[in-house]
């Protein structure tokens, strides 16, 4: 059970980075997008939401082929800064950033859009700074979109399996994230443990789901 928990805690690491990087990724290129009007907008918003329906399996090999020792950035960050990320944890946040990346920036992209265009214009017509504007208005108006898609982001880190596997492999204690730990305990015939860390997993992802759903923009809460 040691190592079970171990798994735990290392998604936990994992998932943690991965939500930061892509809460700083996906609200950056959101907004971006959202105001911005330039050839090929749509194209890269289809390239950058591809993650979400890709199988995470091809992911991976994208990454090993990427980050591999052959892979063009792989080798350059071996032989520059000595630094090897397959089988690392390190590995694993990027393969989860990667993979929860859409659910941070789809949701970013509506939040924005969706906040009125003259509130800002009278905020610069105020003499605001487009910085200013952009921490005093926009992002206030658009948190609530923005936070449901940053914890959807967390949620599908936490759970994330294929392409994790692929980067990162099965390191008990260096990079055997719970997912990954769940498939191992099965392998091996461990129900008990497999068990324990499903309703583990099972339980943060639903608390995590349901503080989602009502931060989501439009969501009311009924009394009665």
């Amino acid at each position: 059970m040691d190592m079970a928990w171990s798994a735990w805690w290392l998604s936990l690491k994992v998932a943690g980075w991965a939500t930061l990087l892509t809460s700083l990724l996906g609200i950056g290129v959101g907004y971006a997008l959202a105001r911005l009007r330039f050839p090929g907008r749509n194209l890269l918003d289809t390239l950058l939401t591809l993650p979400m329906v890709l199988p995470p399996t091809v992911l991976g090999y994208y990454l090993l082929v990427l980050l591999g020792r052959k892979g063009w950035l792989g080798r350059w960050l071996q032989t520059t800064w000595d630094i090897q990320l397959i089988f690392t944890w390190q590995g694993a946040v990027i393969a989860a950033t990667i993979v929860a990346f859409p659910l941070v920036f789809k949701p970013a992209r509506a939040a924005f859009e969706g906040v009125d265009a003259q509130l800002e214009m009278a905020a610069r017509v105020l003499g605001l700074s487009e910085w200013a504007v952009f921490c005093r208005v926009t992002l206030p108006l658009a948190w609530r979109g923005i936070v449901a898609g940053i914890l959807l982001g967390f949620a599908r880190a936490l759970g994330e399996f294929g392409a994790t596997l692929m980067v990162a492999g099965s390191i008990p204690g260096k990079t055997q994230t719970l997912s990954v730990a769940v498939y191992e305990a099965v392998q091996a015939g461990q129900d008990d443990v497999a068990g324990t860390l499903v309703l583990v997993i099972s339980a943060t992802c639903m608390v995590v789901l349901l503080a989602a759903h009502r931060l989501a923009p439009g969501h009311q809460t009924h009394r009665t």
